[in-house]
């Protein structure tokens, strides 16, 4: 049952990874993603609903990606208690949090966001600077503070602690690679705060996938 679970967990990570970068790569192509988030709702929501229903559905899939941090959590914990069983412990928590926030962040776009842009649509000119508001608001409160600070916060704390229990496994290489992911993480998830950052977001952003693939493959060996 414990080897189930661990494979379950590293299954988790690498499919994860991959349907990241998949699903990136295509609303970078047809919706300029994510650029476009600095728009307003006036460039921003027109875009959105030319995607059209497909475009809805990926942001949908992209939106429910996150859950798979859940089975990666339990995972990780059943193949690294034994080197730290309650920084494992609260790494799953974190993991779910992470889940939970990260799909809230997601969320908004093929359900709030596309439904203001159905009304934008057919909004008055005079109607239309409350729809920015609302679009605004929502970006950074389910955008910025709930997906990206509570949500990559939490993910990173979720690396940095299964990492840290990898180099106490003797694991240094991947340990050490996941302790830079975290750090970079918790770096890059000020990104919308300060410029200064953009370029720990950026290594992150190649790295995050990698390090994911990395710990997936681990977890599968440890079962």
């Amino acid at each position: 049952m414990h080897n189930a679970t661990i494979r379950a967990g590293g299954l988790s990570l690498i499919v994860g990874a991959i349907a990241f970068m998949a699903v990136f790569s295509y609303l970078a192509a047809s919706f300029h993603y994510p650029d476009v988030l600095d728009g307003s709702a006036a460039t921003v929501l027109p875009a959105l609903l030319a995607t059209g229903i497909n475009g809805r559905a990926v942001w949908a899939l992209y939106a429910f990606l996150p859950l798979l941090f859940v089975p990666a959590g339990i995972g990780a914990f059943q193949a690294l208690r034994q080197h730290g069983e309650g920084s494992m412990r609260a790494a799953t928590h974190f993991a779910s949090i992470a889940a939970v926030s990260m799909m809230a962040g997601l969320m908004r776009w093929p359900s709030v966001h596309w439904e203001l842009a159905r009304a934008y649509a057919g909004a008055a000119p005079e109607q239309r600077p409350l729809f920015d508001a609302v679009f605004l608001g929502l970006n950074r409160y389910l955008g910025n503070y709930i997906g990206e600070f509570l949500g990559e916060f939490t993910l990173s704390l979720f690396f940095l602690l299964s990492a840290m229990a990898m180099l106490r496994a003797g694991q240094r290489w991947i340990g050490s690679l996941g302790v830079l992911t975290a750090v970079l993480g918790m770096i890059g998830m000020f990104r919308n705060v300060t410029d200064l950052v953009a370029p720990a977001a950026e290594v992150n952003n190649y790295l995050l996938p990698l390090w994911m693939i990395v710990f997936g493959v681990r977890l599968l060996r440890r079962s």
